[in-house]
């Protein structure tokens, strides 16, 4: 049983304390058992086949039989459990009762009966017949009960089936069972979804061989779960299940401690049947807490009144119960706090936050399915992955519908906030992707009608929804409803806000909230960000009430006529900034200057160019001529951002005075205000100094005016490649520079963001880039251009303050690149602050583990 492969590892093992086990070999259930035995707790005999002698048996090979089936008693039944790197890549379902024969039948009916001892031996061969021998399980339909008829009319199905009867010995049961689930792992379709969980694709599985511990005999027997927490909640709890084999009844229930202690309509708690082996159970699972460093889901068997574990595995868990359980831990001294820190996911700790649903949905829905995966979420409707990036690239919310989902899907998935098939389980591709990703999910929406080709929805109602539309899913009641109901709130979650307090605490970079309007800066505020850096102006100008004055202002003539009109805008604008500056008390509010080309604001119908002209009292002509000479072949290349603030200075003069006036205003109520002003699309060292001599001057006039004095920072929103490439001549002249990589990216890879999910996925799929480079920031091209402007502005401007904007500031990968090369802080939006603020200290954490290793290696 000890021979070896080429790299020193055993085929296959017995667990012991010293036997040579290890995760990156045999797998994390062959590790987690080898703890367990070293806590000397009752764990039955068990073998573990490393990875290299799994991957044997599916090319054919297998292991020496026979000295792995001598360990174990020669009466013994085993089961064959899955053991993969990382509980979470999955694996083959187990298989119990190996060893089951004819022979053993005979036996067992004369312990436990011709009925029990029929139902196991029926439960096993139908298993081997569907998992192992990949029957169709529609050959046993018409067996209804579990006694010996049954056992006879599966056994004669099988022999139908195969043209041979059911195996009998269990050496030969045992390498066919090893066989299966070999292959079974290295087939195509399991390959793809764990690497949609995130495994690489030559990812190894070991297997373990157990000893089954009979669930039956003189006194309480059973079998069961344990756990000391809701795996909902993260809350100290006793739960799990135990099925009584003595008394066939569900001793523990759905998972409340109450039904452990007190008698209830099934009879007595499991505490009240065999005190002695739920104290035993109950005190194991704390051993296990203490020295696994975990919250462990212990699995038993009960023979006789005695406890056997049979294996201990990390107990699954919602986002909500990971942040719980790892506070808890570090607070009870069983991990450090940095510990408890590095073991949440950033990405999934993002789903603490997530709606939790909506109220009433059921009965206010438009159809519905499933809940695959809990949360609510609203969002645009689209009907491919394509459209779901290329409404992700432009920041629109978006539901992904599809009739079921594939691998293909699965970066449509990552761009959507809620996923909706017409196909589909709770095991189907959509709800495992979807849990995965921590996706609010609903599949099996049949009472729903599904039309891909026209792009278009019908609901139960015989209501039509398009490619468009806002829809809302409730994840927690399988609801569909549309438009953007009011949803319930996600709770505050103490534990979570600890869990970030002590993340602050070890990150080295700043975290801020790109925030346009007052309610973004409030959800910035309620998330701890360090301030706001980039508040986008030009949405405050796309309301009703000032649309009409904009577009005043485009038709004037003189540059004297546009000041005249922009005047009016100004206490809106002034309005605008001090609630931004007084709900950030006093921590940074980076403001970017008008950036949109002027044609945006230009209605392009008929009907709107009529209602234009008599709102503005000019001929519809005069309107059509205008929006004619204003259309531009690229608007996203053409008069827009710093070209407009020099071809047209009196839109930036009027934010300026607007800033200025704000910043003094809000400085009487509390700490000074020191705004930031951002010169967006730059190219040029002229076009910054052409700017700064207007805003300098409208400082001037401001503290004149008022007789009070105050202070600003100038910058410039780096889009541009050129600018990055001219940082070192641009940066004397501004206080920061902010890498926008939205734009940077998309200039860079000469590539529309709205337009490139046509193609993404095609793109990725075939090799030519690794990843979207509007979701994931590509640290080589774009990246190259971001680390020459940092190292040519700071060489100039030693004192530089670096951020990026973009929304790659919100992902760990772009967070992880930012550190090293020596930026201040990102932003990204308020929601995501949570996220990038827990990256940043497991960044920083890692990094300063890393040093300690060098240092060691080096002593």
């Amino acid at each position: 049983m000890d021979k070896s492969t080429h790299d020193d590892v055993p085929d296959s093992v017995l667990i012991t304390p010293t036997a040579p086990i290890a995760n990156h070999t045999h797998g994390g259930r062959a590790k987690c058992l080898q703890r367990l035995v070293r806590l000397d707790l009752p764990v039955p005999t068990t073998v573990a086949l490393s990875f290299e002698a799994v991957h044997a048996i599916a090319n054919g090979g297998m292991p020496d039989l026979a000295a792995i089936v001598g360990c174990f008693a020669p009466d013994a039944l085993l089961c064959v459990r899955p053991s993969s790197e990382d509980p979470d890549w999955g694996g083959p379902g187990a298989i119990l009762n190996i060893g089951m024969n004819d022979a053993r039948y005979v036996e067992l009916c004369q312990s436990l009966g011709r009925e029990a001892a029929a139902a196991l031996y029926l439960r096993f061969v139908q298993s081997y017949a569907v998992h192992v021998a990949r029957l169709d399980p529609d050959a046993f339909d018409d067996v209804e009960d579990n006694g010996p008829d049954a056992l006879s009319e599966v056994l004669s199905a099988y022999e139908a089936e195969t043209d041979e009867p059911f195996p009998q010995d269990p050496a030969e049961q045992l390498a066919a069972v090893l066989r299966s689930m070999a292959r079974a792992w290295e087939g195509t379709s399991a390959r793809l979804l764990r690497q949609a969980k995130g495994a690489p694709a030559d990812a190894g599985l070991g297997l373990v061989v157990q000893e089954m511990v009979p669930g039956y005999g003189q006194g309480e027997c059973g079998s069961g779960v344990l756990q000391l927490v809701n795996p909902g909640t993260g809350m100290p709890q006793i739960t799990g299940r135990y099925l009584s084999q003595s008394q066939g009844r569900d001793a523990l229930g759905a998972g409340t401690e109450a039904l452990y202690l007190e008698r209830d309509a099934r009879g007595p708690s499991l505490e009240e049947s065999a005190p002695e082996a739920f104290a035993d159970l109950k005190a194991h699972a704390s051993l296990m807490r203490r020295r696994l460093r975990e919250e462990m889901q212990v699995e038993f068997v009960i023979q006789s009144g005695g406890v056997h574990i049979l294996d201990g595995v990390r107990v699954t868990r919602t986002a909500q119960a990971a942040v719980r359980i790892a506070v808890a831990l570090a607070e009870d001294g069983i991990i450090p706090r940095e510990e408890a820190v590095m073991r949440v996911d950033p990405r999934l700790s993002a789903e603490v936050l997530h709606r939790p649903g909506v109220p009433d949905a059921q009965g206010r829905g438009n159809g519905g399915g499933i809940a695959a995966r809990p949360g609510a979420a609203t969002g645009r409707l689209v009907f491919t992955a394509a459209e779901a990036q290329a409404s992700a690239a432009r920041g629109e919310p978006c539901i992904l519908v599809r009739r079921e989902t594939s691998p293909e899907d699965v970066r449509g998935m990552h761009a959507a906030v809620g996923v909706l098939t017409e196909r589909g389980g709770m095991t189907s591709h959509a709800a495992v992707i979807g849990r995965g990703l921590g996706l609010p999910c609903i599949v099996g929406a049949s009472n729903m009608k599904f039309d891909t080709r026209r792009k278009q929805l019908t609901a139960v109602d015989g209501r039509v929804f398009v490619r468009g539309d806002i829809i809302t899913i409730d994840g927690s009641s399988g609801a569909v409803l549309a438009g953007q109901p009011e949803m319930l709130e996600a709770a505050e979650d103490g534990a979570f806000q600890t869990l970030l307090t002590w993340a602050d605490d070890q990150r080295d970079i700043g975290i801020r909230a790109n925030a346009d309007t007052p309610e973004d800066a409030e959800t910035a505020r309620k998330f701890n960000a360090q301030g706001i850096g980039l508040c986008r102006t030009e949405h405050m100008f796309f309301e009703p009430g000032r649309l009409t004055v904009m577009r005043e202002m485009i038709f004037a003539e003189t540059s004297k006529g546009r000041a005249a009109v922009l005047a009016r805008l100004l206490p809106m604008q002034r309005d605008d900034f001090q609630a931004l500056f007084r709900i950030m008390e006093g921590l940074p509010v980076c403001i970017r200057l008008f950036d949109p080309p002027l044609h945006e604001f230009l209605p392009t119908s008929k009907t709107g160019q009529r209602e234009l002209s008599e709102a503005l009292g000019i001929p519809v002509s005069d309107v059509t001529r205008r929006v004619e000479e204003m259309e531009e072949y690229n608007p996203m290349l053409g008069l827009r951002g710093v070209r407009l603030g020099v071809t047209v200075p009196e839109i930036y003069d009027m934010q300026a005075r607007a800033i200025f006036e704000a910043t003094l205003d809000a400085s009487k109520e509390g700490e000074p205000v020191v705004p930031e002003i951002m010169i967006p699309l730059v190219s040029a060292k002229r076009e910054v100094e052409l700017v700064k001599a207007r805003i300098d001057a409208v400082a001037l006039a401001v503290k004149a005016e008022r007789g009070e004095d105050f202070t600003y920072r100038l910058g410039v929103m780096v889009e541009t490649p050129r600018a990055a490439l001219r940082a070192g001549e641009i940066s004397p002249h501004t206080a920061f520079l902010s890498f926008g990589t939205n734009d940077l990216t998309q200039m860079t890879y000469g590539m529309s963001r709205d337009d490139a999910g046509r193609f993404m996925s095609a793109y990725v799929n075939q090799g030519v880039f690794p990843e979207d480079p509007f979701h994931v920031l590509d640290t080589d091209g774009v990246g190259e251009l971001l680390k020459l402007g940092v190292q040519r502005g700071r060489a100039e401007h030693p004192d530089l303050t670096l951020s990026i904007c973009g929304e790659h500031g919100g992902n760990p990968e772009s967070i992880a690149f930012c550190r090293e090369a020596g930026f201040d802080y990102v932003s990204c939006s308020p929601f995501r602050v949570p996220v990038a603020r827990l990256a940043a200290a497991q960044l920083a954490i890692s990094s300063q583990i890393g040093d300690s290793r060098k240092k060691s290696a080096k002593l």
